[in-house]
């Protein structure tokens, strides 16, 4: 019968203790969080290949100043031979005017190779789409942008919610173990027949509801924790955990303004817009473009004695001319629609930087009240723990009644929860403030 040996326990322990630091929690702070979402978010990288895409777009149109160069060649094999009139008079001087005789020319094998190059010379609409499509991909970067601070935002928001669930579980932890002890010690009184039985169920009762409570917020937490998870681009299986302290730190700097992204995307697509407008116009302008053509054309007759197959050069230069003169109202109609759209847009501007100007004034004042409730809410914790203590206290020694004490814990569980949610509601004013101005980075 096999017996295991020291070192085969020794093995089964470090192979136990590793799978179990590997099952750990690793706590991920909001920087980390932050950076594995810009790293492996999958809206992030949609918004990016769009980035990317519209770059692309703009060397295409580029492209279009590239000369063209192209080969070509045919082979052609006349079974009949084209047929065409010739005035009789050819053959015959005497014959009217209206007689036409038959004949056929070329003959039948017909063999042509060429290499064609067209070079643009001058092309307004190609200038204008350059100058478009290059304003369309700094818009591209801008919504990209736009899409990055909002999941950035929501992230953070996230955490600040697994934060204060996180806060809140401690807590009630913290009660339940208090409430326990008192449970414990009214049975006691109980036995020796100090308190009734009412007063017993009192507390297993409110011990019952905060477990349920506990209960609650750890399916909560779990959910919250599955959305980080999601963001960030990591398996919904992968163990993780928050910070406890939540960053609320009083001397947070006046942010200093600066254009927003909705300003931005508002202001290019103002520019984008006028150019299309202008791209529009500049198709009424003529278009110059050089071209050139050099090959060969062959000729083949096979009926013996006299077959042949000859080849004779072919090349020619030339430039080609384009005038538009007359296509209904297309154009005009498509430059009044771009001109509504236009004023829509400059309205949209004025729109969004008042409601800007708005918004940071409102964020300024929410940041200032949710720090000052801060202050007076932690000052209340200080003073509901100071009192329940007390109330214990003096419940030991009879001076207290059970309601006082039950009174006295719902006091501390309120003023912590206070506590715990002028602290969010702070680092969400802070981060509400940061987006608005422009610092979210």
């Amino acid at each position: 019968m096999y017996k295991p040996t020291k070192k085969t326990f020794l093995f089964s322990f470090i192979l136990i203790l590793g799978w179990q630091m590997i099952q750990a929690q690793e706590v991920l702070s909001l920087t980390q969080v932050l950076d594995q979402t810009r790293k492996q978010n999958k809206n992030l990288k949609m918004s990016e290949n769009e980035v990317k895409i519209a770059s692309e777009k703009n060397k295409e149109v580029k492209s279009n100043l590239i000369p063209k160069i192209k080969a070509n060649g045919d082979y052609k094999y006349y079974f009949d031979l084209p047929t065409q009139l010739m005035p009789a008079k050819a053959f015959n001087p005497m014959a009217p005017d209206w007689q036409f005789k038959p004949a056929q020319f070329g003959v039948p094998h017909n063999i042509n190779a060429n290499v064609q190059i067209v070079l643009p010379v001058y092309n307004p609409q190609l200038y204008g789409n350059i100058k478009t499509t290059k304003i369309a991909k700094e818009l591209s970067r801008l919504k990209y942008n736009k899409t990055k601070e909002q999941v950035l935002y929501d992230v953070s928001n996230l955490y600040y919610n697994a934060q204060i669930l996180k806060a809140k579980r401690n807590f009630i932890q913290g009660n339940i173990a208090n409430t326990k002890k008192l449970l414990d010690n009214l049975k006691l009184l109980h036995q020796h027949g100090l308190v009734k039985g009412s007063d017993v169920d009192k507390i297993r009762l409110q011990l019952q509801q905060l477990q349920s409570q506990s209960d609650q917020i750890d399916a909560n937490y779990t959910q919250i924790l599955d959305a980080l998870k999601f963001y960030m681009g990591m398996p919904l299986d992968t163990p993780i955990d928050v910070e406890t302290d939540i960053d609320v730190t009083n001397d947070k700097p006046d942010y200093q303004t600066a254009e927003s992204l909705d300003f931005k995307m508002a202001k290019t697509k103002t520019k984008l817009l006028k150019s299309e407008i202008s791209t529009l116009k500049r198709s009424r302008l003529p278009s110059l473009s050089l071209l050139g053509s050099y090959g060969t054309i062959g000729y083949g007759y096979d009926e013996k004695p006299h077959d042949f197959l000859d080849f004779y050069d072919m090349s020619f230069v030339g430039a080609k001319l384009s005038i538009p003169i007359f296509n209904g109202t297309t154009i005009s109609r498509k430059i009044k629609q771009k001109k509504y759209e236009l004023k829509n847009s400059e309205l949209q501007m004025e729109l969004v930087a008042e409601q800007k100007s708005m918004s940071i004034k409102n964020a300024r004042l929410k940041r200032q009240v949710s720090k000052n409730n801060m202050i007076a809410t932690k000052a209340q914790v200080a003073l509901a723990q100071k009192i329940y203590d007390q109330s214990i206290l003096e419940q030991k020694q009879g001076l207290a009644s059970l309601t006082d004490v039950i009174m006295a814990d719902n006091s501390l569980r309120q003023a912590q929860q206070d506590y715990l949610q002028a602290e969010i509601d702070f680092a969400k004013a802070d981060l509400e403030l940061k987006k608005l101005t422009g610092n979210l980075k």
